[in-house]
């Protein structure tokens, strides 16, 4: 593989009221970040930095996972993981007040790649209340 992939996608879950526990719980994954509003901050060597979390998250990535420089696979791993779409998920984000998206990275140093996502996998999101993004390095 690649020392340095050209792709990776994560899926997350933010927000004030975001409780690490209950994603945890409710999609049945441990997740690769997960921080509650108000947790201190450390650095690499677990000494405290004297500030807080300003927001909740939960969420979990491709990268180690998958082996591609395209981000649809990662895309369709991340669904399969968390089994989405789920009925209910649109609901517990708005009652959350939570934002949901998936943060993709793509290297695009030539200049000559173009970002795969599928159609059907923005349109789940959108229906889901959630979003796509890309992060083009250049």
């Amino acid at each position: 593989m690649n020392l340095h992939p050209l792709a990776h996608a994560s899926f997350s879950i933010a927000g004030d009221h975001v409780s690490p526990e209950f994603w945890t719980r409710y999609f049945g994954v441990v997740p690769d970040v997960a921080h509650t509003k108000g947790d201190p901050i450390v650095d690499r060597n677990g000494q405290p930095r004297g500030i807080e979390r300003r927001t909740g998250v939960w969420g979990v990535r491709s990268k180690s996972a998958v082996q591609s420089d395209r981000l649809e696979p990662h895309l369709r791993y991340l669904i399969e993981r968390l089994a989405l779409p789920r009925a209910d998920l649109p609901e517990l984000l708005r009652r959350g007040n939570a934002r949901m998206r998936f943060f993709c990275y793509w290297d695009n140093e030539t200049g000559d790649r173009v970002p795969d996502v599928p159609d059907d996998i923005r349109q789940m999101m959108e229906s889901l209340g959630g979003v796509v993004e890309i992060d083009e390095y250049r």
